[in-house]
């Protein structure tokens, strides 16, 4: 599935086959485990999104909510994006280093890690990475870019 067109997550969810559902909830309890409080999980861009509310943070380019993180099930791997540690060099260092911890290859593109199953993911990495950005620290950033 590239994207999907369900309303809820749980519709997402449902929309997946089982062994596909397992490995994006296993991931989407890590993340809710350590999102910190003010993002808002939700369905967004045909994927698990998890964002920086409107009422939070209006204004932005495209009128659609900051997005701090997201999951999908793609046709032929799994996605988590992380966009903290593209806006920051120090936390992409930390992400990189959590996998290499974990003897684990990062297949990254700008904000995307693909995986092809758990085990290629070091979820440990990925809870670190999620908890390391507060709602207003990554509004901060997201000014700091669009200044530039």
């Amino acid at each position: 599935m590239a994207s999907s067109k369900a309303a809820t997550v749980d519709e997402y969810l449902a929309e997946l086959p089982e062994e596909r559902r397992a490995v994006i909830s296993a991931v989407r309890e890590v993340v809710a485990a350590n999102l910190p409080p003010g993002y808002a999980e939700t369905m967004n861009w045909g994927m698990i999104s998890y964002e920086v509310p409107l009422a939070r943070y209006p204004v932005t380019y495209n009128k659609q909510p900051l997005m701090y993180a997201a999951l999908a099930a793609q046709k032929n791997f799994y996605a988590v994006y992380l966009l903290a540690p593209n806006q920051d060099a120090e936390k992409g260092a930390l992400l990189k280093a959590g996998f290499e911890r974990a003897g684990k290859k990062l297949d990254a593109g700008k904000s995307c890690i693909r995986f092809r199953s758990l085990a290629d993911l070091p979820l440990d990495a990925v809870a670190e990475s999620i908890a390391g950005t507060s709602v207003d620290e990554f509004i901060a950033a997201h000014e700091r870019g669009r200044s530039r």
